[in-house]
């Protein structure tokens, strides 16, 4: 959502910490307002800028990945074993489509 054009807003019904990571995409520039544990708004698009940042749980470090991966400069996410869990082998899937990633 940080790169559609125009206001969009996530609604998380199940779990309440889900949202809490969308600091770590304000931090690198998205403009985006947490209404409350459960909604964020999000104005878009947005220029993202690398940062060094750590995943919380899996889907926040997908998150984060999709993030990195539209953002200009280097970006490290550390504790990818968050990642792993869940998207095998992640880094070489994105390779091949073309993405700038490695695994360090």
């Amino acid at each position: 959502m940080t790169q559609a054009k125009g206001i969009s807003m996530i609604h998380e019904t199940i779990y309440d910490r889900r949202l809490l990571y969308v600091d770590m995409l304000s931090q690198m520039g998205a403009n985006i307002i947490m209404c409350d544990p459960h909604r964020v708004v999000i104005n878009g698009p947005n220029k993202l800028t690398g940062k060094t940042l750590t995943s919380p749980d899996l889907r926040a470090g997908i998150a984060l990945i999709i993030a990195a991966l539209t953002a200009e400069g280097k970006t490290e996410i550390d504790n990818i074993y968050q990642i792993d869990r869940g998207y095998e082998n992640i880094d070489e899937r994105l390779k091949k489509i073309g993405a700038n990633i490695e695994r360090i």
